[in-house]
């Protein structure tokens, strides 16, 4: 049986794929890329002339990008498209000397895009597995360098709220120190839209010699963080020249950062209840003139 996943974001799965894929099977995902109307109704045969490549590496394409073979990716291909015109998989850059309308539309219909494009990469199974590690877990660690750390602030600062043990640092150096306090109860949070960052293996590494569970965020498409950790949840998002400050794909990690806290809260909603009272209380009081520490 299929399930849901496997029938949408196709599109996005070749496209973000494209930099990890063979010579062979990149020259078949560009030409998904260019002419996905073309491709859904072409035999497997034809595709590979039109690639220039053998019928073996469509095959090869097809189980890279996690399909049983090339009709499934067709018929996966061919939900996208119903689903969504063109213009709507693609994500657009801004121009020099571009209208402020412009740049307006541009960037709210990119981090759109994002949101959309993630939640057809998502894995349900893996975002429960994380789910309920989290919940099981005495403490959270969250992990992550430059853009990805405030990611990880914004995740402490949201599992603090429900009283959640959580640790949250950007410096390489302390990370390695809070690694060190983990147990095999506990959850290491990693965050890397690459996954490919040096700092982040290093605290991995700390990470996996205490036996806690690790869970890592990054792009869609094979990284080697991803292939590390013990629950992958991945993001899509496309960073161009103009937009490499992680503005998109900030937004996909924040996202999943979301799931995860409406999910846990939703599975422990009796007790959620008072802590977020407490925490909302005391947050009401700071911003009315303070606490008084007069006996």
């Amino acid at each position: 049986m299929v399930n849901a996943m496997e029938m949408s974001g196709c599109y996005v799965r070749v496209r973000d794929s494209l930099d990890t894929l063979s010579p062979a099977e990149k020259r078949i995902a560009r030409f998904i890329i260019d002419y996905p109307e073309e491709t859904i109704n072409m035999p497997i045969e034809e595709l590979a002339t039109r690639s220039d490549v053998s019928k073996s590496s469509v095959v090869r394409l097809c189980k890279t990008l996690g399909y049983r073979g090339y009709k499934q990716l067709c018929v996966a291909l061919s939900t996208d498209l119903a689903l969504s015109n063109r213009e709507n998989l693609k994500y657009s850059d801004i121009h020099p000397n571009d209208s402020i309308e412009s740049i307006i539309r541009s960037v709210c219909q990119n981090n759109i895009r994002t949101l959309e494009h993630s939640a057809n990469v998502l894995d349900p199974a893996q975002m429960e597995r994380a789910v309920q590690a989290i919940v099981k877990a005495g403490r959270v660690d969250f992990y992550g360098v430059g853009n990805s750390g405030l990611v990880a602030y914004d995740a402490q600062n949201k599992f603090l709220r429900i009283k959640k043990v959580s640790v949250a640092t950007p410096d390489p150096h302390m990370q390695i120190l809070s690694a060190a306090g983990l147990t095999k109860d506990d959850v290491a949070v990693l965050i890397s839209y690459s996954g490919e960052s040096r700092d982040i293996f290093d605290t991995l590494g700390v990470v996996r010699e205490t036996g806690a569970t690790t869970i890592g965020i990054t792009r869609y498409g094979p990284n080697r963080l991803s292939k590390l950790v013990d629950i992958r949840l991945q993001t899509s998002s496309t960073e161009s020249f103009v937009r490499s400050g992680a503005m998109s794909s900030r937004i996909g990690q924040l996202n999943i950062i979301d799931i995860l806290y409406t999910a846990v809260a939703s599975i422990e909603y009796e007790n959620v209840k008072k802590y977020l009272d407490e925490t909302m209380s005391y947050t009401r009081r700071k911003r009315s003139g303070g606490f008084s520490w007069e006996k």
